[in-house]
């Protein structure tokens, strides 16, 4: 007898399927160890064959406790752990913190020091754009940009290992000041860098820009309207991509910010392709803060005057003074004695808006902190962002928020 190996056609089979079962969805995970999700993100997706139609994100991989080893050490002990938050710009951090400590204790810090802590924090804000478009490109498939942008950021690492003798976890910031004044001729060779930055700059934009293939995979892919980045509460160049000009350093200028001319890039789209020009702007605007400060570098003190027990005397003192010994001593044991009181404090990060909010009952060692961390905001909006998008577009999408999991963790 003969055997029938015929198969019924499609609609057939389809019809043949119960209708409470539904369509057949697959379950995928990305990450944590995936190169696309930019460190130790997971995503639990659910697939309608190439289609997003649920995303669940998956943190705490990296999770260290930050903010309550934050209450088990004195204020000058917590600088270091400022450096692994954004751990691509700790020298924004740095900054961050250590402003919102100077709130608490009502301490003001002279201008030599604001126009070293912004200047740093604005070649922070290049380094991370420059490693977010690096990474960016290499996720849609354009090494060379990497290439380009890794060249760039290497020597501002150099700059940065002149400064404060690291090239990563920098720790630079104190609470009252900094650790060290900048070395002879650093400002000259940040003025250097500036000078040939910007022609490469337009050159790894322009292999961008107008490129076909990135095009197809960035505009019209990611759209986050303008009130939904309101209400996910996005800062940064993503919200600023969805058309919302809120840049914390125009808005409540800190650290002298409202001395410097600069615009605040806006999108209209709100697409993959809006936050790229918008990181992309915003390093020529940090390159004009940077030309600003170094043409008008402010002498003077690099620490608060008035800042005795709160800031480190310099070793010789310690080495040949009896008093300065003593307050040393107890700023290292006791730490830097703080009123009570409670402030909260926002820094425009690369990232966004990094805040820190500081509880204190008296004494070295904060009651309380809580960490507003940019990245942790930014990627509560991925459910709805990947949902109806193929998973090719998810990389594009991971790529143009530019996250890192080190502050989304803390």
């Amino acid at each position: 007898m003969a055997t029938d190996f015929s198969y019924p056609d499609a609609a057939a089979k389809a019809a043949a399927v119960p209708k409470e079962f539904g369509p057949e969805k697959m379950s995928l995970s990305m990450g944590p160890s995936h190169p696309s999700t930019h460190g130790v993100l997971r995503i639990q997706f659910e697939l309608d064959g190439e289609i997003v139609t649920k995303a669940d994100p998956v943190i705490g991989y990296l999770h260290r406790g930050d903010e309550k080893i934050a209450e088990n050490m004195t204020y000058n002990q917590f600088v270091p752990y400022t450096d692994r938050l954004d751990y691509i710009a700790p020298l924004a951090n740095n900054m961050a913190y250590a402003i919102a400590v100077e709130r608490l204790a009502k301490l003001e810090v002279p201008a030599r020091c604001q126009a070293i802590r912004v200047l740093t924090a604005e070649m922070a804000r290049v380094s991370s754009h420059l490693m977010g478009l690096g990474a960016f490109g290499i996720d849609v498939g354009a090494w060379t940009v990497f290439m380009y942008c890794f060249e760039e950021r290497e020597k501002l690492y150099k700059l940065f290992e002149e400064l404060t003798g690291a090239r990563f976890t920098t720790s630079y910031s104190r609470i009252g000041g900094l650790a060290r004044d900048v070395p002879e001729g650093w400002i000259q060779r940040v003025d250097a860098f500036t000078d040939q930055f910007l022609p490469i700059l337009d050159e790894v934009l322009s292999l961008l820009s107008r490129n076909k293939i990135f095009l197809d995979r960035t505009v019209g892919v990611g759209v986050i309207g303008r009130a939904d980045a309101i209400a996910y509460g996005l800062s940064g160049p993503n919200l600023r991509g969805s058309g919302v000009a809120n840049d914390l350093r125009k808005d409540r200028p800190y650290s002298g910010y409202e001395q410097y001319e600069f615009d605040v890039p806006v999108g209209a789209q709100g697409d993959c392709y809006d936050r790229y020009l918008c990181r992309g702007e915003e390093m020529k605007q940090s390159i004009r803060i940077i030309r600003q400060i170094v043409k008008n570098f402010p002498r003077g003190d690099w620490y608060a005057p008035d800042a005795r027990k709160i800031f480190a005397p310099p070793k010789e003192k310690i080495l040949t003074s009896m008093e300065e010994l003593i307050n040393n001593f107890m700023i290292v044991t006791e730490g830097p004695q703080m009123p009570v009181g409670e402030v909260y404090f926002e820094a425009e990060n690369p990232k966004g808006a990094l805040g820190f909010y500081i509880v204190s009952k008296g004494g070295g060692v904060p009651y309380r902190m809580k960490i507003r961390s940019p990245s942790f905001c930014n990627l509560s909006i991925l459910p709805k962002l990947c949902v109806g998008n193929l998973v090719s577009d998810v990389v594009a999408i991971l790529g143009s928020l530019d996250f890192v999991m080190g502050e989304c963790d803390r």
